[in-house]
Parts: structure tokens; C-alpha cells; sequence
């Protein structure tokens, strides 16, 4: 698939989103950085795209810690990297509150990391002779940003459309209600008319109509049944841990569910009629149906 000039996409599995690199003559960014398991991977994949070159920008469209883990790795590696963040939470990174920033209650790791100035919605960024839109585009993350293109029609999507869907729609699990705004930002991104889309993760796409319909019907069916949503984001959460860890007894993933507060939520709220030894067996043979894991006497195994 054919990229606009000066844009590479390393495409990463599930566990790290895609790092978006942006290449010009005079200035080089990057656009999210992984998952901190992979940071030395990220900065060895950067080393060789970059070829000697700094690295100028660091720039996340929200702070889960797929998309910012290897934040602090880059920071490491290249010491005058300017760090941007949508603006929501910039307080809690400042001020590094792991709580606030999600990483404690979905039971992730993400390293401290700085920053040096914001991703305001309703501006412009010229990266690489290229002028880049940044969008608000709320509901898999409230605080989220998306980055459009004009010239070439490409957009930046994180986890707002994906070719088969889109992000687990955190807000809703809490019970504020959220789905709204992801519709919203479904009617954004189809107003921009994209050409070609580079998800947060998965293959970039250029049949932007079909991505769009996918995840209105996915979308209508979780709000027609909030219950599917939650299970949904509790087999998310589970198979995440064994993409970290690739093997894990059930009970350790009870242990570590039990420890996990959105875990404890979404049981508390949706599933409490199951004790969790039960529940979490319910999640693993849901994920060994679909061929995301694998059963091994009592352990589950990431497939």
C-alpha cells in the first residue's frame, strides 16, 4: 500500500500499538511508541529507520500504555526529544499519577516519562513540510487525538477506527455513558473523507466506507447490549496480560484479576452473579473458542 511520502508505519502486534514515523528534511517525529515490554525493540526499529538522525518529536494520540509505554525508552535513547500529549491528562503525567492515567487499575506497566508541550484539537502541525490536523476524538479515550493529512487524505486513527472496529470504550465500563461520543467520532472521521487510514493497530486500509459501517453495526450492537461491550473488554484485558506474559496458571490470573481493579468493575457490575475462578474460566475458554488462547492442563496460553 502505497504511504504518503516521508511516513513509515511499523506495524506491531496487539500487546504495542503501530509507531507512525515521519521523515522530512529537516525534522523526523514519531507518532506512539508501544507497549513498555517492547521499548527495546521500538528504539531499535527507530535507530534503523533514522540512520544516524535525531529524533525531534514524540507525539501520542492518548496515554494508554500501549501507545506511550515506550515513552520513556525514546526519552532515553534520544535526550532532546520534545514529548507531545493531548492535553487531558497532562497534570497526572506531570505530576505521574499511575491511578489517574489508568495504568494501576487495568493492571499495565508504563515508566515515567516527560513532556514538553501539548497536542491541542483544533490546530496544525507542520511535521516533516507536511501539515497535520490534530482532531479531538473521544470515546475509546476520552482525551484522545486523531491526526489528518489533508494533502495526501491520510489520517492518523489510534484506536478511534480500526479496519474491523475500534477501542474498548473505557468510559462505559465506569458507567458514565460514552458511546455517544464514539459515534460522534465515527461522523468526524467520515467528514474528513480520508483516503487511507493508519489504525492504532493492524494494517493501514484504504476502504475507509466498509472500516466505518463495521464499526457503526459493532457499535449499535453494543449499545442494543451493554452486557456484550463488557465481556468484550474483560477478554480485551485478559488476553493484553497474556500477550505480556505469554503463560499464566488460572490461578495467577485470578490472583492478578483479583488485584485488578477495572477487573473487579466489570465482574462487580456486570458478571456478579460468578465468583471469579469461574468467570476467569469463562474468559479463557471464550478466548481458546475464538483462537486468541490456548488451554494446558491449568495454565492458558497465549495462541
Amino acid at each position: 500500500m502505497r504511504l504518503p511520502a516521508g511516513v513509515t508505519v511499523f506495524e506491531r502486534g496487539w500487546l504495542s500499538s503501530n509507531n507512525i514515523l515521519l521523515l522530512g528534511a529537516d525534522q523526523a517525529a514519531l507518532v506512539d511508541s508501544g507497549y513498555c515490554a517492547h521499548a527495546e525493540q521500538t528504539v531499535a526499529l527507530l535507530r534503523l529507520a533514522l540512520r544516524g538522525r535525531p529524533l525531534d518529536l514524540l507525539l501520542n494520540t492518548h496515554l494508554h500504555s500501549d501507545h506511550c509505554g515506550g515513552d520513556a525508552a525514546i526519552q532515553s535513547a534520544w535526550p532532546d526529544v520534545r514529548t507531545r500529549i493531548p492535553p487531558g491528562q497532562a497534570a497526572h503525567v506531570r505530576n505521574w499519577d499511575p491511578v489517574a492515567l489508568t495504568y494501576e487499575p487495568t493492571g499495565q506497566e508504563c515508566p515515567r516519562f516527560r513532556i514538553d508541550g501539548l497536542l491541542e484539537p483544533g490546530t496544525e502541525l507542520t511535521i516533516a513540510r507536511r501539515h497535520w490536523q490534530v482532531h479531538s476524538a473521544p470515546g475509546h479515550d476520552p482525551h484522545s487525538v486523531i491526526l489528518f493529512e489533508p494533502q495526501s487524505r491520510a489520517l492518523i486513527s489510534a484506536d478511534a477506527l480500526w479496519e474491523n472496529g475500534f477501542g474498548i470504550v473505557f468510559q462505559e465500563l465506569e458507567g458514565d455513558r460514552a458511546f455517544d461520543e464514539v459515534a460522534n467520532t465515527l461522523d468526524v472521521i467520515e467528514s474528513l473523507r480520508p483516503a487511507l487510514v493508519i489504525p492504532g493497530h493492524g494494517k493501514v486500509f484504504t476502504d475507509v466506507g466498509l472500516a466505518l459501517a463495521n464499526a457503526r453495526r459493532r457499535l449499535d450492537g453494543f449499545m442494543r447490549d451493554p452486557q456484550k461491550h463488557a465481556a468484550h473488554a474483560a477478554k480485551v484485558l485478559l488476553k493484553f496480560k497474556l500477550l505480556e506474559l505469554q503463560r499464566l496458571r488460572v490461578a495467577e490470573f485470578v490472583q492478578w484479576a483479583q488485584a485488578t481493579p477495572y477487573f473487579r468493575l466489570v465482574r462487580g457490575r456486570w458478571f456478579s452473579e460468578l465468583d471469579m475462578t469461574t468467570w476467569i474460566e469463562q474468559l479463557a475458554a471464550d478466548l481458546a473458542r475464538s483462537g486468541a488462547a490456548t488451554r494446558e492442563g491449568d495454565c492458558i496460553l497465549n495462541a
